[in-house]
């Protein structure tokens, strides 16, 4: 799944292009009174008029109807957050009547849809379900702009619902660890976008998360690890888990917000911090693991005895009662079956029960544990290698090798649900600027996600319908904190839920960048870290006789770019970015995006000259190879070097070596903590002088005979490399840069390199 399909990507550099930007155009147009309406109703209807809400407007609700109550108290909660009036809510029948805002039960709507009607007299809110209420309370609440005490809503009519039941992103608390409190802030978010499936990765090689009453020592020991580190392999503990109560009171919080949780125990594979707790349950007879701190895919497998399975089903006992939605995630990919054929009492036991078939002993571990939560009126889900003749007809398919999965379970008879690497796959990173944090370096962009289509053509309508919908994945192996954890998802989830609810006739990739520009400042209100990715500043620079141009540019071409050159950030006055500018070596830049009078990007600032621009940081660089690239975070630094783990190679576009260069660069360690299995033999090392060794320099290709060679420092630590001189050639050369090692551990890296006299 997510962990053996290792993402490599050639970043974008200044001077060499791995992705087309398109300079920023004038602003967009949404639908009309579309606002900042994400995602897009399915029918909406414009009229004349408009109805004034201010603090004075009531809200009424039929009289002992909690979910509209609920709905309703909702909607005052979230319009006081952004800012809006002062709402309250009042019980009693209303139709829209006398000045008010009036939820109401209405029959023969779609279980999660709505009707919302604006008039000169009110504001109606009509669903036959709590579900449908409540999404007509945040499409009601988006219409409501913020930071105002009052406001005229022009009339419409809105008639919606999903295009699809499952909307979901699936939070991976197993790699790193987040509070309770970061838990519900994303279901929080997840509500506001119409998002209505947390899938919750709570087990996995390098931690248990979820409390189990009857097995303490899966939290005791399997839910914390040493850290990895050059330094020392030993530098404190890193871990954490919920507590049964955390989860009830979550579970609760979800169930408010239309959000089921669905947990993910995995298995029988990415079991090494369950079987570090309770050794009896692995396939070896050694020394019991340690809890991996080690990305990548395991070989620790759950062994199919009885004594593990029973421990299996006690632990799903406990999971079913803590979780009550239909739906249990038991993993099911990446079982790499090596202990398992190595293992006599293993392959003992597949005789037994006539499964020598590591495939088909793996899908009898699945079909026992499927009927026992079938038992317990709960539906299995897994990843689609799960996807056998013998799995249960009710199973759902995750499909994440692309859309074959999904393809496969539908004409099969399953249900399936759309999660595809690597366009839902958010540790992939938004763009190839030097702001985006640590993760993979393959490029999944805003506009990916949403020309995503779900539907496949190929089935039938009937099978069409096994398609239950979309969900995006948020991998934490290097998303070590709450803010990236935001970063990373926003607003690409935006797009998902889009993807999920509007009808594909109604998409337009335009508009809906002109509602999520109107919506940044809501994200903004809200404290979310959304990333500013489809909006942020990249420059272009080309020395020029009379100075350096300078060309500006945003990932999608939206809004107008507005720049300074007096050291002042830039505002909504500021000159509006037209052409290539040419600018004076020494003159400090600053530019942003803006949507009309509204900044919808961070500033970006650079001193332009000709020293600075021949120092590139790694993400400037291009990586020789695509193999297994990453943007990893060196300890103690304030920025994330990119480097491919298996050749650690670059390239430095466009040196000019007309006037007898010199090359200076500054390299880092890094821990090899990576299984990379079979693939391991592919990482390249090689004779080096030197203990640790060092970065060869080349000329116009990496296969060419060095031209320098750089000696790395002899203890693993960040240094800045003594200055090189270059051969004097004619024009513009690319530099390979390749660091030669004699062994993988330290993981070396180029931090900056930098030609000049």
């Amino acid at each position: 799944m997510r962990r053996v399909t290792w993402g490599g990507r050639r970043r974008l550099a200044v001077a060499g292009c791995a992705l087309v930007f398109a300079a920023a155009a004038p602003t967009g147009h949404a639908e009309p009174q579309a606002g900042a309406l994400i995602p897009l109703p399915a029918e909406s209807h414009a009229g004349s008029g408009s109805f004034h809400v201010g603090a004075a407007t009531p809200i009424r609700t039929p009289g002992g109807d909690g979910g509209a109550e609920r709905a309703a108290h909702y909607l005052v909660e979230q319009v006081a957050r952004l800012g809006g009036p002062a709402l309250r809510v009042g019980a009693g029948r209303g139709h829209g009547h006398g000045g008010a805002i009036s939820f109401e039960r209405r029959r023969g709507l779609a279980a999660e849809g709505y009707q919302l009607e604006i008039t000169p007299r009110g504001v109606t809110l009509a669903a036959s379900t709590d579900a449908g209420l409540f999404y007509a309370a945040v499409t009601l609440s988006q219409l409501l702009p913020p930071a105002r005490s009052g406001a005229d809503l022009p009339v419409r009519q809105i008639s919606d619902a999903p295009a699809y039941p499952w909307r979901g992103l699936m939070l991976d608390s197993a790699r790193h660890f987040q509070p309770a409190a970061v838990v519900r802030s994303m279901i929080d978010w997840m509500a506001w976008h119409k998002l209505n499936v947390l899938h919750w990765h709570l087990t996995d090689d390098q931690g248990w998360r979820l409390e189990i009453l009857k097995y303490p020592r899966l939290t005791s020991v399997g839910a914390w690890r040493t850290p990895a580190s050059v330094a020392s392999p030993a530098d404190g503990r890193y871990g954490g888990y919920y507590t049964q109560r955390e989860v009830r009171d979550i579970v609760a919080f979800a169930a408010g917000r239309q959000v089921t949780i669905v947990p993910e125990i995995d298995l029988p594979g990415h079991a090494q911090a369950a079987i570090a707790a309770y050794p009896e349950l692995g396939s070896t007879d050694g020394p019991p693991p340690a809890v991996s701190a080690r990305w990548g895919v395991h070989r620790y497998l759950f062994n199919p005895d009885e004594h593990t399975l029973g421990f299996l089903e006690d632990v799903l006992s406990e999971v079913v009662r803590l979780f009550p939605g239909r739906y249990v995630h038991i993993g099911g990919d990446e079982a790499v079956k090596d202990q398992w054929q190595a293992s006599a009492r293993v392959q003992l036991r597949a005789r037994e029960l006539g499964r020598e078939d590591p495939e088909v002993l793996q899908a009898y571990f699945t079909e026992r544990l499927g009927r026992f939560l079938a038992a317990h009126g709960r539906r299995l889900v897994g990843w689609d290698e799960v996807l056998r003749p013998e799995l249960a007809p009710d199973a759902i398919v995750m499909s994440w090798h692309g859309t074959s999965g999904a393809h496969a379970a539908a004409i099969a008879g399953h249900d399936a649900v759309l999660t595809p690497w690597p366009t839902m796959y958010f540790d992939n990173r938004q763009s190839a600027l030097a702001a985006e944090p640590p993760g993979r370096t393959k490029v999944i962009s805003l506009e990916d996600v949403y020309r995503f289509e779900p539907r496949d053509a190929t089935l039938s309508e009937a099978e069409q319908r096994h398609v239950l919908g979309v969900q995006g994945n948020l991998w934490t192996e290097h998303i070590r904190s709450d803010e990236r954890l935001e970063w990373m998802a926003l607003p690409r989830a935006a797009a998902v839920a889009e993807l999920g609810w509007t009808p594909a006739a109604r998409r337009r990739w335009p508009e809906f960048l002109a509602r999520l520009a109107a919506l940044t400042p809501r994200y903004t209100a809200l404290h979310l870290h959304a990333a500013d990715s489809p909006f942020a500043i990249d420059a272009r620079f080309a020395p020029d006789v009379g100075g350096i141009d300078v060309t500006l540019v945003n990932q999608t071409g939206f809004g107008q770019i507005r720049y300074t050159t007096d050291g002042h950030d830039p505002g909504a006055d500021a000159a509006v970015y037209a052409a290539p500018l040419t600018l004076a070596p020494g003159t400090t830049l600053s530019a942003a995006t803006f949507d009309g009078r509204e900044r919808i990007s961070a500033v970006w600032t650079r001193r332009v000259d000709r020293q600075a621009l021949a120092r590139r940081d790694s993400q400037e660089l291009t990586l020789c190879t695509d193999g297994v690239g990453l943007l990893l975070e060196p300890a103690g630094a304030d920025r994330p070097v990119a480097v491919d783990i298996m050749n650690p190679c670059w390239i430095y576009r466009g040196a000019d070596l007309s006037g007898g260069a010199r090359l200076e660069a500054a390299v880092v360690p890094l821990p090899f903590n990576f299984e990379l299995g079979a693939d391991l033999a592919k990482a390249r090392t090689g004779a080096a002088a030197g203990a640790v060794g060092e970065l060869e320099v080349r000329v116009d290709g990496c296969e060419a005979e060095p031209v320098a060679r750089l000696r790395l420092p002899a203890t693993a630590q960040a240094a800045t490399l003594a200055k090189v001189a270059l051969p004097q050639l004619p024009g513009r050369h690319d530099l390979c840069l390749r660091i030669i090692r004699p062994a993988l551990e330290p993981l070396w890296a180029i931090d900056w390199a930098g030609v000049g006299d």
